[in-house]
């Protein structure tokens, strides 16, 4: 069992540490073995053109058809073609993301509300058991 996402231009990125963590960007061009130009466009994922660091992203399965070191217009025409966003959006990884943040962003009084619904289910599942224990 090889590896299968390699860093390569048009490979799409999370990044994972500084202002920018968090959102998605494309590897534009290869540094050297420890960094890479990376470009978001920042119209689309906030991400401006910058070198940065491979221990700072993350590979994502995603890759986009461009050619080394293009140009914003041409990054974000490639994206909208593959549709790029879309396919994120709708990966597990994102969606596991999306419901960090959102757990991450409750109030007292939801994680109190949370627990109850919690204990609501656990209680009817309980039941539920011990009723088909008691049929068998």
């Amino acid at each position: 069992m090889g590896f299968s996402r390699f860093v390569e231009v048009g490979r799409v990125v999370l990044i994972t540490y500084g202002p920018s963590a968090g959102k998605l960007a494309t590897v534009i061009d290869i540094v050297d073995q420890n960094k890479c130009l990376v470009d978001g466009p920042e119209e689309i994922t906030g991400v401006s053109r910058q070198v940065i660091s491979y221990s700072r992203i993350q590979l994502t399965d995603l890759k986009v058809n461009i050619q080394r070191n293009a140009r914003a217009k041409t990054l974000k025409a490639a994206l909208k073609e593959a549709d790029t966003m879309a396919k994120w959006e709708g990966s597990e990884w994102a969606k596991k993301l999306a419901a960090k943040s959102k757990r991450a962003s409750l109030s007292d009084f939801d994680r109190f509300k949370v627990m109850l619904a919690k204990k609501q289910k656990s209680k009817i599942i309980a039941q539920k058991k011990s009723r088909s224990s008691k049929t068998k």
